[in-house]
């Protein structure tokens, strides 16, 4: 496959070559290597260049791709291979859908899920996964924001489903199944469908600070540089004899979330096997890894918590373990340290990365870098960062703490139907603001201090105050109300609320998250209340929040 390199190296003498700084553009460059990526002109899907790099020997053995843990079904890559051209070819055949529709899709993590993602994707329709628990509201908006054509669930969610242009499919129907099974080969071609790398691939959900949840606008050309550092890290590392030749990971994010999605595609690219959890259990996930022999997972530090605290972990032979990739949140040494005390054989590998920039932006690799316990790592081929002074707009140097910018070829385009939010955080050079306070080393290691965004960070998943708030705006019973962030070692962070009572109403604790608990999905539930006179706000009327974490963090509250 020809290639083309349009990524920006270390150029010229004012970079400096431990931190990848430049003194006067005030650029942070990668220190990693560039990655060739296929002409921007050429046609290609995010399917077809992962299956492009597919090892021969993945498809020439019965070597699973996907394993189903709840059930213990696998998928082999000629039979992967199979359903995907096969279902793609039914698409075709028996729908109207057709390259730039988009396809809102509500299933649970099955086996099926792979399969529907690689066919649309190589058909050029967009893929819209949503979480199935998503409320009738919830689907409301997110249909006025995707303007699906069609949708594919379960029997179980389809009713919640508006009136789509082109309907339903059911993915537990007799039909649906018949069309993974038309009689296509591994080997045959493709429907042909002509797929720009620039076009919509995905549209993935993130939720903004100031409103709901914000659609993501994701190309074929962002997971497609995203793929190509992994494959190109891959090879080096198993030229020099550091990788195993057939890995076997566990997932246990959802499909829907951009880890899951991104995790599921990179698996498939390196030709290794991946193990689906539908439901997140943490002995179940420990019953999986010893029983599938599991050697990597990405996981959420509260999850490195549990593992390096449980006495479960002691009931399962989980000697395969040989790599944790931990994101999310920063690790803290202490944690590393208790882990790595009883894991002395896994690795924990840090990275940091957002849906707007397809789940990856900054990565530790190598055991020397895997030291730098607080860090994320350094910068990902092929991007480059600024740290920017929040008050002044000044780009800073290493070692002082500023917003994160970032800018490469991962970058999303935008927020779908929101050219507002899209305009407040992209600017005019493609400089992604993340939003977050950080700062890079003296080599050129990126550091999270903490987030500039008021979102929450419950487990893998992001909670937008202001949703929640408006809903309890809406309790004739409430005055006014604030939600927080609340530390949690399980979860990270869960959502708490600060309520002001109306006069003469006696809601409870239980009541009010009882109210919240009927408008959303599971992850965004209030967890802890407390009642107050008053919210502290500034003269504009902004929340101060920070003033109601730190009472919170001093005083007794009602938990669920």
């Amino acid at each position: 496959m020809a290639t083309q390199n349009q990524t920006h190296s270390l150029p010229n003498t004012t970079i400096d070559q431990n931190t990848g700084f430049c003194s006067s553009s005030k650029i942070f460059h990668s220190l990693r290597p560039n990655v060739p990526l296929p002409p921007l002109s050429q046609p290609l899907s995010l399917t077809d260049y992962a299956l492009s790099l597919l090892p021969t020997a993945a498809t020439a053995t019965e070597n699973s791709a996907l394993i189903d843990a709840a059930t213990g079904r696998q998928l082999s890559y000629s039979l992967f291979l199979c359903q995907v051209k096969s279902l793609a070819s039914s698409i075709q055949s028996l729908t109207p859908l057709s390259k730039g529709h988009v396809a809102l899709i509500l299933i649970p993590t099955s086996l099926h899920v792979p399969v529907l993602y690689f066919s649309l994707l190589s058909l050029g329709v967009t893929v819209a996964p949503a979480n199935p628990l998503s409320t009738a509201s919830e689907l409301t908006h997110l249909v006025r924001l995707t303007k699906p054509a069609i949708a594919f669930a379960t029997s179980a969610v389809a009713s919640n489903i508006p009136a789509l242009k082109f309907g339903t499919v059911l993915t537990d129907s007799p039909l649906f199944l018949s069309m993974l099974d038309a009689n296509v080969d591994s080997h045959s071609r493709a429907p042909g469908v002509e797929v720009s790398q620039s076009g919509s691939a995905a549209i993935l959900f993130s939720s903004g600070t100031t409103g709901r949840v914000k659609g993501v606008f994701l190309t074929h050309r962002n997971f497609i540089a995203l793929i190509s550092g992994y494959y190109h890290l891959r090879n080096n590392q198993l030229a020099a004899g550091e990788a195993e030749t057939h890995p076997v990971s566990l997932i246990t994010l959802p499909l829907f979330h951009v880890f899951g999605f991104f995790m599921l595609v990179r698996s498939i690219a390196l030709g290794e096997t991946l193990v689906l959890m539908q439901r997140f259990d943490f002995e179940g996930m420990l019953k999986t890894v010893e029983r599938y022999k599991i050697s990597m997972m990405p996981v959420s530090p509260p999850l490195v918590v549990a593992l390096a605290k449980s006495e479960l972990v002691n009931k399962y032979d989980l000697s395969s373990l040989r790599m944790l990739g931990c994101g999310g949140a920063p690790l803290g040494e202490q944690v590393a340290s208790d882990f790595k005390a009883k894991f002395p054989n896994v690795e924990i590998s840090q990275g940091y990365g957002l849906t707007e920039s397809g789940g990856g932006a900054a990565r530790s690799f190598g055991p020397e870098e895997m030291k730098r316990h607080g860090s994320v790592g350094r910068l990902s081929e092929n991007m480059e960062a600024k740290i920017v002074d929040p008050e002044t707009g000044e780009a800073l140097p290493p070692c002082q703490k500023g917003e994160l910018w970032i800018r490469g070829p991962t970058i999303m385009k935008g927020y779908v139907g929101d050219e507002k939010a899209t305009a407040e955080t992209l600017d005019s050079e493609g400089w992604l603001k993340t939003g977050d306070l950080c700062y890079f080393d003296s080599d050129g290691f990126l550091y999270i201090v903490d987030r500039l965004k008021e979102l929450i960070k419950y487990k893998a998943y992001q909670v937008p105050p202001a949703e929640l708030e408006h809903i309890l705006h809406t309790n004739p019973e409430i005055a006014d109300a604030a939600v927080v962030p609340y530390p949690d070692e399980e979860a990270g962070q869960i959502p708490m609320a600060f309520v002001v009572r109306k006069p003469g109403s006696n809601i409870s604790a239980n009541q009010v998250m009882e109210f919240v608990a009927k408008q959303v999905s599971p992850y965004k539930k209030i967890r802890r209340v407390s009642f107050v006179n008053s919210i502290p706000k500034s003269p504009a009327g902004k929340i101060l929040r920070r003033e109601l974490v730190d009472y919170a963090l001093s005083s007794g509250s009602s938990k669920l």
